[in-house]
């Protein structure tokens, strides 16, 4: 196995929210091979296994992890076809930087995921949240996705009708079965980006939604709409040390919506604001955690002068302003969910995973 190894090695560093002890052992892996007999040791040891992509989306505790951490450091991008009709098809290694691949694509005229510039990771861990914002997600141009099956001991690919992909969600998650190897996308020849779906992202370009503008233009206000919002990540600014957004927006029953709409006239009054409403294809509704948050009075900059606090431009970040330990971070996620939960009735679900331990 080729690969570099290091013992009790720190990981607050290697997440963006910069918290966390060490690994016990740290295995640096750079080519699909290598991942793949990284994990079969490790699994044929049975110690604990942890895999570390971008570190965006993980929450370490103070003590650390205690097993084997396999940090994915693959390389590449490879066209397989491209067409006018067939349209441009790409393997992107897993280990590969996530905007890194869109500033690419939208340099190359490739479209599809122009709206998720500026999202911090790795390609890899993209198919397991099915990441998505600003109207888009990846779920829309993910053709393939190809897997190391720990349960199986073989490699398998995923088309896209076999992943399962939902709201944040994939057969991917909760389960530490799939070591995503690589992940190829169906992009669109065009130097047009897709239909502008997001209200504030048309504004910002002034269009109107469904127009199309050139990649390069919905790269820009995309990336300005997150920095705006404190989701780029900027090691001078304590507002993006954190995991993006905290909270997944709550998706609820027709009925449940209804409840929850009387609970906030009756906390609001009747002229008070009115909850966000996003009718789901299913019938469901999916409302917003982020105006959840502020309105059962948790507003931006909320927890400080103290080491962890939500944003100062964005009530659905968490954030380390800069010397937060992992319990810190806990303590005020817990605080928000319970608040949400105790103003209107609704139970708010991390986003990011919290490793040895629970929020």
């Amino acid at each position: 196995m080729t690969a570099t190894i290091e013992s009790d090695a720190p990981l607050a560093p290697l997440t963006t929210m910069r918290v966390g002890g060490p690994a016990a052992r740290l295995v640096t892996v750079t080519t699909p091979d290598g991942l793949v007999d990284a994990v079969r040791e490790v699994d044929d040891a049975d110690e604990p296994l942890l895999l570390l992509s971008g570190g965006s989306n993980l929450v370490i505790a103070d003590d650390g992890f205690p097993g084997t951490v396999v940090r994915i450091a693959t390389e590449g991008i490879e066209v397989e076809s491209a067409d006018a009709c067939g349209g441009v098809t790409v393997r992107v290694a897993a280990g590969e930087s996530w905007d890194s691949f869109v500033e690419r694509a939208c340099g190359e005229g490739w479209s599809g995921v122009e709206a998720l510039s500026g999202i911090p990771g790795l390609v890899g861990a993209t198919p397991v949240q099915n990441v998505g914002a600003y109207g888009q997600d990846v779920s829309q141009t993910i053709a393939q996705v190809r897997v190391f099956d720990r349960d199986r001991q073989t490699v398998r690919t995923f088309a896209n009708a076999d992943c399962a992909f939902t709201y944040r969600h994939s057969v991917f998650k909760q389960t530490g079965r799939y070591v995503v190897l690589d992940v190829t996308f169906q992009l669109r020849p065009t130097e047009l980006s897709q239909p502008i779906r997001y209200a504030d992202l048309a504004t910002g370009l002034g269009v109107a939604q469904g127009d199309r503008v050139p990649l390069g233009d919905a790269r820009e206000a995309v990336l300005e709409q997150r920095r705006r919002r404190g989701m780029v990540l900027d090691a001078a600014d304590h507002d993006t040390w954190s995991c993006g957004s905290f909270f997944t927006n709550p998706i609820l029953a027709v009925a449940d919506f209804a409840a929850f709409e009387r609970r906030a006239a009756e906390r609001l009054g009747p002229d008070g604001p009115v909850p966000p409403r996003f009718p789901e294809a299913d019938g469901r509704v999916k409302t917003s955690a982020a105006w959840l948050i502020d309105k059962a009075g948790f507003g931006k900059g909320f927890g400080l002068p103290g080491p962890a606090a939500l944003s100062t431009k964005h009530t659905l970040a968490v954030t380390n302003r800069g010397a937060a330990t992992a319990a810190d971070i806990r303590a005020l996620a817990g605080e928000v969910r319970d608040g949400v939960q105790a103003a209107f009735g609704i139970r708010l679900v991390n986003e990011p995973v919290f490793v040895g331990h629970e929020l």
